[in-house]
């Protein structure tokens, strides 16, 4: 059973303070590369009305050389708060940026100086600047004189277990005029192996003053709670925990606001919400976000009889019609052997409770 302690539920009633703007959640969706774009991030506001939202990150380098906005930038005034999310090593190129991100709408600035991914990597970028405090520093100082809006830093604990660094670049970036810290309690060498340790997000958060954020392994919400609990964080951030389950945000917001537990989404319910994205994506990206749909299809089509052939199908689908079908056909056999069930239940003799010594 997963309760809230009067201590958490009184250090998280209020909003959540990033400099000058003030968020009534303290569950945040985490950017994700080649999943939070509008679609997604829409089907999660749909239960987290209050949380903040991040696009996909964005390069600095491309959109310099770019006449049009990028997709990946575009919001919409009802989405909001919002922020945009860029990445890069050259502060000048992320000024400009981020100054494009705020004339798009963006309610703060995040730059991700935590992505392990190589090619990011080896061009200076994401959590390579771990390695390079001096150079992180210099582009929040050149972002935060560019922008009127917060700027926050999303970051790894070190580069691998010989050189974590967390405290000590969690201090730069507030002296430089982050005003808000994101932490994956993870190395770089780490990837997404392995487990979150939330200790270095505890220590972090007794030096910093402006607020830090969990993340890393918050699948659930007893898993947030735990977290919290543990780390002293002023709020967790879910990443792939939302994979095929848009409901999370909204789940854990919920229970840090009340204390009581939302009902679960059914397997049907889950489906429906599949068919609903697909759709979208293909309305919003044409053929491109059929093809994108593939992943998302894959993530939602688990924990069920029959989820490992429907995922196998939905993984190679051509067409929104074929994976209506799909999705409509294995709504239809759960509704029949749901159906099954209680009448086979309703038909069976009451009998006397049996206990069984363990």
């Amino acid at each position: 059973m997963v309760t809230l302690s009067p201590q958490l539920q009184q250090r998280l009633a209020t909003p959540l303070q990033i400099g000058s703007v003030a968020i009534a959640s303290r569950v945040l969706q985490s950017p994700l590369s080649g999943v939070t774009d509008w679609v997604f991030r829409r089907l999660v506001r749909r239960y987290a009305p209050d949380s903040m939202m991040y696009t996909e990150m964005v390069s600095a380098s491309e959109l310099h050389h770019l006449r049009q906005l990028p997709k990946l930038m575009e919001i919409d005034a009802d989405e909001r708060p919002i922020s945009i999310q860029l990445f890069d090593c050259r502060a000048d190129f992320l000024a400009a940026a981020a100054r494009k991100a705020v004339a798009e709408g963006a309610d703060t600035v995040d730059i991700n100086m935590g992505c392990p991914v190589n090619k990011i990597t080896r061009k200076g970028g994401g959590s390579s600047l771990l390695r390079d405090p001096q150079t992180a520093a210099a582009i929040v100082r050149a972002v935060v004189a560019a922008v009127e809006v917060p700027v926050t830093v999303k970051t790894r604990i070190g580069w691998d277990d010989n050189d974590i660094n967390a405290v000590e670049f969690g201090l730069r970036m507030q002296a430089a005029g982050a005003q808000m810290l994101t932490l994956h309690g993870r190395t770089r060498s780490q990837g997404y192996t392995g487990k979150a340790r939330w200790e270095w997000i505890a220590q972090v958060k007794q030096a910093l003053s402006i607020p830090v954020i969990a993340n890393g392994d918050i699948f659930s919400v007893a898993a947030a709670v735990r977290c919290l609990e543990q780390t002293g964080a002023d709020g967790v951030m879910c990443s792939r925990g939302t994979l095929g389950y848009p409901f999370l945000v909204g789940e854990i917001d919920h229970f840090l606001k009340t204390g009581k537990l939302r009902q679960p989404p059914t397997v049907v319910e889950r489906l429906e919400c599949a068919r609903e994205h697909l759709i979208m994506l293909a309305d919003y990206k044409g053929v491109r976000g059929i093809r994108q749909a593939r992943k998302h299809m894959a993530w939602y089509a688990k924990g069920f009889v029959g989820a490992a052939d429907l995922r196998d199908r939905l993984c190679r689908l051509e067409t929104v019609e074929q994976g209506c079908q799909l999705l409509d056909e294995a709504i239809a056999s759960l509704h029949q052997s749901s159906s099954l069930g209680q009448r086979r239940q309703s038909e069976s003799p009451q009998r006397s409770p049996t206990f069984v010594s363990t």
